[in-house]
This record gives structure tokens, C-alpha cells and sequence, in this order.
């Protein structure tokens, strides 16, 4: 009940964040401005200096938390600072580390913070010398997002990590691969379709807003490296960060890595895993949320492979394994992220497309086959090139490139990415009403 009644709250509170009338200061430019002026002054967050962080740390013995949120995209504000450390059963957790707000990437060490950058509130907990405990932090749909996050649930992800330094360096070898490998940059302003506009920092003396670079545009820069070279984007960065639901596992936002229910038909069910079983560590890595399943799962290349997993069950702990398919990453649906706006420029002209539903192909008598309708068509820039092609909102995708069996917009960008390259033009037959149409849509980078 006492949980019920703080999940409530903390509802209450994001509400009011978001819905009540803005009070001074009222503009993105103010709202940054203000921030950072309210947090020096207070003196319990170090803003945007990492290097002063790892200096603190090193001092202090403590262990680094580092808040990632991007101030100027208001869309970020999820988990607000302000509900966290107000929170009294997370502050007191909070003061055992040094505590860093990062409000913009620009000049982010990305050897050391990878995390999935669609999403709207990201946290590492790590080590002076960058060994990372952890990670908080998930998301799997734009705007519904309470599945996945939970003031308890970093409280969990928070202990677990304090326990990981505690016993540090001992376990040093078992959170190595909490660490990447190294990008293709080591910061975001280098990547080439970012390294004109920005620099390392922010631009407190000139427009601040528009000097920083967002989560979401990493991600996008990266898969615009390999796509504006005529290469096949990676895997990974077409389905990135794999949501544990995708392959079955429904884990409790208010644990570490709880599994709250298992899906059936899925790779969860066929490995046997239950609701209430702990997930403690996989492939030999210690869990402490949601998101370092993510992490895991996010490293794993698309082959068929068992995952070795140490997991609690009724007080006992025992071994077992997590067996996943061919292509299982695919499972996911990445239409929900912010990234798959890029895609849709560079595979459907702007278009974006929903898989029609059963009652939907019902109504319109399509059978079997990819059904898929334009949502919505870009008017501007790159994004309208499919408005000029001739497409138009509400047709029906029935067949791209003469292939039939791409039932997600997700099937359709994979496919165009393994065979198709910017500068190609592809046949797309469309269902207008009742007649039938083929248009061409050109691939842009």
C-alpha cells in the first residue's frame, strides 16, 4: 500500500511538473539559464563537469552518480531531478555518491557513457576510474513510460551499485564489460554530420538551446556515418538497446531485475524463466536494473546463442540460461523512437507507416501480405521527398521493392538497408481506396 501510495505521488508530482502553467522563467533559453544558477547554489549537484566529479571522487572514496538530461528538449523531463532528490527514501541514498547533472552531450566521453539515446532519462553509477556499477534508465514507448522507471526502482538500482563499490576492486573483472567498446568517435561533436554546427560545450555566452546536442542526434549521427558512406548500418544501431518485453521478459519497474510475468511463445517461456525469479547477473554481469538487462542484451549480436544467467528462485540461486533465436533482435519494435525519424527519411521519403490491425485488413478485404499505412508524410526539406513522389496519408504499402512479407516499418528499414543505397530509386505499390497505384520512392542518405 505504502508503495502504491508513493507510485501515486510521484504521478502527482510529474503531472504538476508538466501540466501546471509555466511559471518565470518561461523559455528554454531562461529554463537552462536557471538551472544551472539554481544548482550551483545549491551545492549538492556538480553541473556538467566531470572532471571535478572524478577529482571529488577520488577524495572522497565515493562512488560517481551522473544524471543525463537534456534541459533544452522539455520532452527529457521525465524523472525530474528535483522528484528524485526531494524523494526520502532515494536522498539519503544519493549524499553516499558524488552527484553530477550532465545537461547536453556535447563533449560526452563516449568510451565511457553508452547508453541507449532515444530515451528521455539516462543514469551511471561508476567508479573515479570509470568503471561503470551500472546503469538506470528505460523506455519502450514515446510517451508512456511508467512500465519501465520508477523512483523505487532506482532506490534498487541505486543499493545494488553502493553494495558493487563497496566490494570494489575485487569484482573488478565482472564489471569490465559494463564498458563498451570503443565508437566509431570518441565524442559526439566529432561525428561529420554534427561537426560543423557544434563544439565540445555549451554555449553559455551566445544561444545555449541551440548550441547543445541531444541525446537522440548521437544515435542519429552514428547511423548516418555508415549510410552517407553507402554502408549497411549496423544491427545494432537499426535495433538498439532490445526491451527485455521484446523477448518475453516483463521485469518490475519498482526492482532491479524482477521478472513480473513472461510472455508466452516467446524466448522467455521456451527458456522456462518464471514470474517472481531474480535476475542477479547474465553472461557473468552483475544487474543492478532494468537497464543494464538492456545493456546486455544491446552487446549480443543477432545469432542464435544462450545467454547464462544467475537468477534467484523461491530464496534459492541457481544457474540457468536465456535461449535466443536467429534475428531475435528483431523481436523489438523500434517505430517508437525518436531515431526512427531518420530512418523513415532515408527509407520512405518522410513517410511513416503502421501495420494495419486485423479489423483493419478486415474492412478493406486485404488478406495476407504487408499492409501498411502511411500515418503521416513529411511537408519539409528531405522528409517530403515521398510527398512528392505522389504519396499521400492513408495509402496502403502492399508491396516495396517487390517484396510482400514486410509486415512492420521496421521490416521495411532493415530490409532497405541490407539491399538498398542512397541515390536508389524503389517500386512501392500502394492501395488508394480502391484502386491500386505504384509510385517510386528515392533512397536519400
Amino acid at each position: 500500500m505504502k508503495s502504491s501510495l508513493r507510485v501515486v505521488a510521484f504521478l502527482i508530482a510529474v503531472l504538476i511538473n508538466h501540466l501546471a502553467p509555466a511559471a518565470e522563467p518561461s523559455t528554454r533559453e531562461q529554463k537552462v539559464r536557471a538551472d544551472r544558477a539554481k544548482v550551483e547554489a545549491e551545492g549538492f549537484w556538480i553541473y556538467n563537469d566531470m572532471d571535478k566529479a572524478y577529482a571529488t571522487a577520488r577524495e572522497t572514496g565515493k562512488p560517481i552518480l551522473v544524471s543525463m538530461r537534456c534541459l533544452p528538449c522539455e520532452e527529457c523531463v521525465k524523472l525530474d531531478d528535483d522528484l528524485i532528490e526531494n524523494d526520502p527514501v532515494v536522498r539519503p541514498l544519493l549524499e553516499k555518491f558524488v552527484c553530477v547533472r550532465v545537461v547536453g552531450t556535447n563533449g560526452l566521453d563516449l568510451d565511457t557513457f553508452q547508453y541507449d539515446t532515444d530515451q528521455s532519462f539516462a543514469i551511471f553509477m561508476l567508479n573515479a576510474d570509470k568503471t561503470i556499477y551500472g546503469r538506470f534508465g528505460t523506455r519502450s514507448h514515446r510517451t508512456d513510460w511508467l512500465g519501465d522507471v520508477s523512483i523505487e526502482g532506482m532506490a534498487e538500482a541505486l543499493k545494488a551499485s553502493l553494495a558493487l563499490h563497496s566490494r570494489y576492486p575485487s569484482n573488478q573483472e565482472q564489471l569490465a564489460a559494463k564498458r563498451g567498446a570503443a565508437l566509431e568517435f570518441s565524442s559526439p561533436e566529432q561525428y561529420p554530420s554534427l561537426n560543423e554546427k557544434y563544439t565540445d560545450r555549451l554555449n553559455y555566452e551566445g544561444d545555449v538551446v541551440k548550441s547543445c546536442i541531444h541525446c537522440h542526434q548521437i544515435g542519429d549521427a552514428r547511423r548516418e556515418f555508415y549510410w552517407s558512406r553507402s554502408e549497411p548500418i549496423p544491427e545494432k544501431l537499426l535495433f538498439p538497446y532490445p526491451h527485455p518485453k521484446s523477448i518475453g521478459l516483463v521485469l518490475d519497474p519498482t526492482k532491479r531485475a524482477t521478472i513480473k510475468s513472461v510472455t508466452e511463445g516467446t524466448p522467455a517461456a521456451a527458456s522456462r524463466l518464471q514470474p517472481g525469479d531474480d535476475l542477479l547477473s547474465m553472461n557473468g554481469q552483475p544487474l543492478v536494473s532494468m537497464a543494464d538487462v538492456q545493456w546486455v542484451l544491446h552487446n549480443l549480436n543477432s545469432e542464435p546463442q544462450e545467454v547464462e544467467l544467475l537468477l534467484r528462485r523461491d530464496g534459492a540461486i541457481t544457474k540457468s540460461s536465456l535461449s535466443l533465436p536467429s534475428e531475435w533482435r528483431r523481436l523489438d519494435d523500434p517505430r517508437w523512437r525518436v531515431s526512427s525519424w531518420g530512418m523513415s527519411r532515408m527509407m520512405t521519403g518522410g513517410m511513416r507507416l503502421q501495420a494495419l490491425t486485423d479489423e483493419e485488413r478486415a474492412e478493406r478485404g486485404i488478406v495476407d501480405g504487408m499492409a501498411l499505412r502511411a500515418s503521416s508524410v513529411g511537408k519539409y526539406g528531405p522528409h517530403a521527398t515521398a510527398m512528392k513522389a505522389g504519396f499521400l496519408v492513408d495509402d496502403i504499402v502492399v508491396s516495396y521493392d517487390g517484396r510482400t512479407d514486410l509486415m512492420r516499418e521496421a521490416d521495411l528499414f532493415a530490409y532497405a538497408n541490407a539491399n538498398r543505397r542512397p541515390g536508389d530509386k524503389v517500386a512501392v505499390e500502394i492501395l488508394r481506396g480502391r484502386d491500386k497505384k505504384t509510385l517510386s520512392m528515392p533512397i536519400q542518405k
